[in-house]
């Protein structure tokens, strides 16, 4: 396989993990804002940073960034993928 097809193909894997992400985030915290960046930084193959609503408890932020998290461990065993995911301050947006 040419490599400028190895690099469309983990291309397009990322960005459909990254919508996956993003698609599971919505649906675990609705009122949240949620945004995805392909831009790889070192062994990173992409980010999801979520914005909880601020009413939104300490104790359910924290089960969203658990949860998030484990959904990302399980790309990366699955394709190798690593996307790291932040649940942060609303504020910081």
């Amino acid at each position: 396989m040419a490599p400028q097809h190895e690099h469309s193909d983990r291309r397009a894997a990322v960005d459909a993990k990254l919508t996956e992400l993003a698609l599971y985030a919505k649906e675990l915290c609705p009122g949240a804002f949620v945004d995805i960046s392909p831009l790889q930084y070192e062994d990173e193959d992409g980010h999801v940073e979520v914005f909880p609503p601020a009413a939104l408890s300490d104790a359910d932020v924290d089960r969203l960034e658990l949860t998030l998290a484990a959904r990302s461990a399980e790309i990366f065993d699955h394709t190798g993928l690593y996307i790291v995911c932040a649940v942060l301050d609303t504020a910081a947006r």
